[in-house]
């Protein structure tokens, strides 16, 4: 089942001279993890912000092409409808916990109190989504006193909690240590397990490599390649994106390590000891 289609999607922001997006069409199944990747300037942001109809209703400009998110068309829709089906977690925590309360858990309660749910509902959907964020023991903490990778994981659980289809994530650990990002890498695996469609844009390669099903690789507002990723991180062009393949990769490249069969070489730590004992 698709939970998003991109069918040629074009935009140019307000004053713009430039196109952000050049047609970009892609699919996503329900379930799937997909990483975003490419460099700055590439287009990710402005996607990230077409899936949930920021762009065109918030940041107007032109627009070409169509964007449907959980059987929702974004440019006939309301944001107040896209929000119940796509959710958005940016890149800083600290512009997303809203500081109105003392509490964690508090802070999860905030959007359903303005979804208007009875108390047994908010309650159980709270619970939840501090449960599986593994952020439980901290419900009757300031969410300020957290550290950086449990307060991303405080803001995802505050998207969760009002059951979106789809959550898009905007560079979600681009301000955390490797601890912090680690926590959130399993929480997002932990959501994909629980069958949410999720799509990241993240600059730390080896962590999509790990976790990702899908990889999409932009590059001056083009989509250059939407494969495995195995199958993108194996590109001999992919520098020239802007992009440097995972470290194992690169050693792998370096050592002539490849899958004969494919030529495509190991993107992660277990393929590529399972590739040299091949060897053996």
């Amino acid at each position: 089942m698709k939970k998003i289609i991109v069918d040629n999607l074009k935009y140019r922001y307000p004053s713009a001279q430039e196109l952000a997006l050049k047609g970009i069409s892609l699919e996503i199944e329900k379930g799937q993890f997909i990483g975003v990747i490419g460099p700055n300037g590439a287009g990710k942001s402005t996607l990230c912000q077409a899936l949930v109809g920021l762009v065109p209703h918030f940041y107007h400009g032109a627009y070409g092409g169509s964007v449907v998110v959980g059987g929702l068309e974004v440019l006939k829709s309301e944001i107040s409808a896209l929000a119940l089906k796509v959710g958005l977690v940016f890149q800083n925590p600290f512009t997303q916990v809203t500081g109105a309360k003392l509490t964690v858990y508090d802070e999860v309660a905030f959007g359903l109190e303005n979804m208007g749910l009875d108390r047994a509902e908010m309650i159980e959907r709270i619970d939840r989504a501090l449960t599986l964020l593994d952020i439980y023991r901290y419900k009757d903490r300031n969410p300020f006193d957290l550290s950086g990778g449990q307060m991303q994981r405080l803001a995802i659980a505050s998207i969760i909690a009002m059951k979106p289809q789809i959550i898009v994530l905007d560079e979600p650990t681009s301000q955390l240590d490797p601890q912090g990002s680690e926590e959130v890498f399993r929480a997002v695996d932990k959501l994909k397990s629980e069958g949410m469609t999720l799509v990241m844009v993240e600059h730390k390669i080896e962590k999509i490599a790990e976790y990702a099903d899908k990889v999409a690789l932009l590059s001056g507002g083009e989509l250059v390649d939407f494969d495995r990723p195995i199958r993108v991180f194996s590109r001999p062009d992919l520098e020239r994106f802007g992009v440097a393949a995972p470290v194992y990769t690169r050693i792998c490249r370096d050592l002539k390590i490849k899958d004969e069969k494919t030529g495509l070489y190991p993107i992660t730590l277990e393929g590529a000891v399972a590739a040299v004992g091949s060897l053996e």
